[in-house]
């Protein structure tokens, strides 16, 4: 059985930023010091260039790129039943099928799937195939026919394979045995001397003696001398025929073209319809390199597990992972309004008017009495800075600014020079397009029926953001049309100014933002905002009033 144990998933927005980013990999951390659970600090898309300043700067792993949280695979109960040769019998499949309570074997050749068998295709074998020459069809092993029939070969190789030939049962004396038994046949007999030495003379390619009786020394050199195998049996010559074709190996009867099999990060609600058109109950579970891991049924259907999140830095669903709402929502951890996350049952939920989510969860570790090492304060720091703009965004409150100082005791770092870097890092857009650029922080809202899309870039330069802004022109109407928005703002902000120049897209997007701010710009989709810094306390709430009005 699949018995791994089920992390939870830490993960920040859709075009995640600095906050977004350290927000998923401290709480990850802080929730494994607090329950020693499993946390992993996962991210919904790629990171931006200062977000990766601040990771190398620390020296943090890059989180791990989760594109959708649908129930997987992975998260069913899978039979960790191991694949069988191909040269196993059909009654040694059939009873290590009895044994696991399956209904399918899953044939292997090293860790590569090659076929399927099922309990009916052995049970058609068996019952329909009457060619006596079927075991030299399936190049049976002489070891499967010795184990089949709890025999003992006597004279013989026993890994040689049966090629050739028919199986005989020598009820009649030798004479008509003699027009009846050809080169290479297995002929199944007692322990008449004379029927045994027949059949040698003939060539057969292997004799079996049942009942247990003993095989004269005379016998067995004549066997010798003429290349044929001597097999010894407890069993009589009825028991012998039942149970010969028995050991056929199953690779003459499983099943390996076009073989249905899924990969363990196949999503569930897209295998649903392949498996309801197969006869068969079981189906072969492949890692991402085609290696056999185990098998899934229908029925593992009913026991998915949804996988575990815990959202930090938004609460919007269009801003959340794919198929969040899929997933086992378990906390939020957010600074931003509310809005359309809706879960299955109650949650964890806090959310605090501050600048940064990272200063909420600074507050965590201190109510939970977990020591904050350099890095951790390190991250958690950036992510402040980036988030209040150095402390200049009116977002920014006397908590963030107080936890950003002590962080960056902490951390032992000057932040000022180092939130230079950083926004410099950010800024530094020479090798991205411009539909890269505008995506780098970007958000999309709902107000009422309206699509909206507000990306930003903050710079302490002029220069650098007027460079940034003709190299984005160009592109706002194609991108606000491929993204499906009703209206594109992009926010050009000069952190040393405390302002922003705004550029925007879409049939109302001019007059809406005239309206929210009282200016009257026309023709050139661009507007200066003096003291305008925060996309979430001032130029997004300006914006939603005005629509709703």
């Amino acid at each position: 059985m699949n018995n791994q144990s089920r992390p939870v998933i830490v993960m920040g927005h859709k075009n995640p930023d600095t906050d977004s980013i350290c927000a998923a990999i401290t709480y990850a951390n802080l929730k494994r010091k607090v329950t020693g659970g499993e946390y992993i600090a996962c991210r919904a898309g790629h990171l931006n260039e200062e977000t990766q300043y601040v990771l190398n700067h620390f020296g943090v792993e890059t989180p791990a790129y989760v594109k959708d949280v649908r129930t997987q695979v992975r998260d069913m109960e899978i039979r960790m039943l191991e694949g069988s040769s191909r040269n196993l019998s059909l009654k040694n499949a059939w009873s290590k099928m009895r044994d696991a309570g399956v209904v399918t074997l899953c044939v292997t050749e090293g860790d590569e799937l090659t076929g399927i068998v099922t309990t009916n295709d052995i049970v058609e074998t068996y019952m329909d195939v009457i060619d006596p020459k079927i075991l030299s069809q399936a190049h049976t092993c002489y070891r499967n026919i010795v184990e089949t029939i709890d025999g003992e070969l006597i004279v013989g190789e026993i890994d040689d394979v049966l090629t050739k030939g028919k199986v005989v049962i020598a009820a009649a004396n030798p004479d008509m045995m003699e027009n009846v038994i050809e080169e290479g046949d297995v002929v199944i007999l007692g322990n008449r001397y004379d029927m045994q030495l027949c059949a040698i003379e003939m060539n057969a390619g292997c004799i079996i003696v049942c009942e247990g009786a003993e095989v004269a020394r005379t016998i067995q050199i004549q066997a010798k001398e003429h290349g044929t195998k001597i097999i010894k049996t407890p069993y009589d010559t009825f028991i012998v025929a039942r149970l010969i074709n028995q050991s056929m190996p199953i690779e003459y009867v499983m099943k390996h073209d076009n073989l249905v099999s899924f990969h363990m990060d196949d999503f569930i609600e897209d295998i649903q319809e392949a498996m309801a058109q197969m006869r068969h109950r079981y189906f072969p579970v492949l890692d991402k390199n085609n290696h056999y891991i185990g098998m899934i049924s229908r029925r593992n259907f009913l026991g998915a597990k949804k996988k575990q999140l815990i959202l930090v830095d938004h609460n919007e669903k269009n801003q959340a992972v794919n198929g969040a709402d899929s997933a086992e929502i378990l906390e939020i951890i957010d600074h931003h309004r509310l809005r359309t996350i809706e879960t299955a049952g109650p949650v964890f939920f806090r959310n605090q008017p501050l600048g940064s989510t990272c200063t909420i969860i600074y507050l965590m570790y201190k109510e939970y009495q977990v020591e904050i090492d350099k890095t951790i304060a390190g991250l958690l720091l950036a992510a402040i800075l980036s988030d209040t703009l150095m402390f200049r965004s009116p977002t920014c409150t006397a908590i963030d600014k107080k936890a950003g100082e002590e962080l960056a005791a902490i951390a032992e770092i000057d932040y000022e020079s180092f939130a230079k870097e950083m926004f410099h890092a950010g800024s530094n857009l020479s090798g991205k397009s411009a539909k890269e650029i505008l995506h780098q922080d970007f958000k999309k809202f709902t107000v009422d029926d309206m699509t909206i899309g507000i990306g930003q870039i903050n710079s302490m330069s002029a220069e650098e953001l007027s460079e940034i802004k003709e190299k984005i022109m160009p592109d706002l109407d194609s991108v606000a049309d491929d993204d499906g928005l009703d209206m594109l703002f992009f926010m050009l902000t000069n952190i040393i100014d405390e302002s922003s120049e705004v550029v925007y897209s879409g049939a109302k997007a001019q007059h809406t933002l005239n309206a929210a701010f009282g200016i009257n710009e026309t023709g050139k989709n661009s507007a200066y905002l003096r003291g305008v810094v925060s996309r979430k306390k001032q130029l997004l709430p300006s914006i939603v009033e005005t629509i709703q009005q």
